[in-house]
């Protein structure tokens, strides 16, 4: 079987957000159902032709975000954004990215290292989600996670 590849959703606007999107490619890249060399990230791969914040930049760096979310396998999104500031709520980007994804029929797995592993999810995230890794012991089977099979994992948690 060809191994899957993957759009990596998730902030990389600070150092935390950027150490747990590594944390997450290198699961990924142990993960023998993933291909290594096809995980995409948002916030590496960026358009470089105009100044960031641009009107141009905002164009191509959208189109270029949706295109590869189109030619992915999967989507995996990290929900934790400003989690060393004690907010708990995901990065809108991010949720949109999995809205996206979902409407494209494309399998979403949804990854939070917050250690209030109890905390509440949204609806809309709830039903569109394969599966889900919560917490940091649970994230480690990111790494063994069959993405041939997409088996449904669960988490029990309050639905908001």
């Amino acid at each position: 079987m060809q191994t899957k590849s993957v759009y990596l959703a998730g902030p990389f606007f600070s150092e935390g957000q950027t150490n747990r999107v590594q944390a997450v490619k290198q699961l990924l890249e142990a993960n023998p159902t993933i291909n290594s060399e096809a995980i995409f990230l948002p916030g590496k791969d960026e358009y470089t032709d105009a100044a960031a914040g641009s009107f141009e930049w905002q164009v191509a760096t959208f189109n270029a975000d949706v295109r590869q979310i189109d030619q992915a396998d999967v989507v995996v999104a990290i929900l934790d954004y400003e989690l060393e500031a004690d907010n708990h709520e995901p990065d809108t980007g991010t949720i949109w990215e999995c809205g996206y994804a979902f409407a494209q029929r494309k399998p979403v797995f949804l990854v939070r290292f917050d250690k209030q592993e109890q905390l509440s999810i949204n609806l809309m995230l709830a039903g569109s989600y394969t599966a889900m890794f919560n917490g940091e012991k649970d994230i480690q089977q990111l790494a063994t996670y069959d993405f041939y099979n997409l088996k449904n994992k669960y988490v029990k948690l309050d639905v908001i």
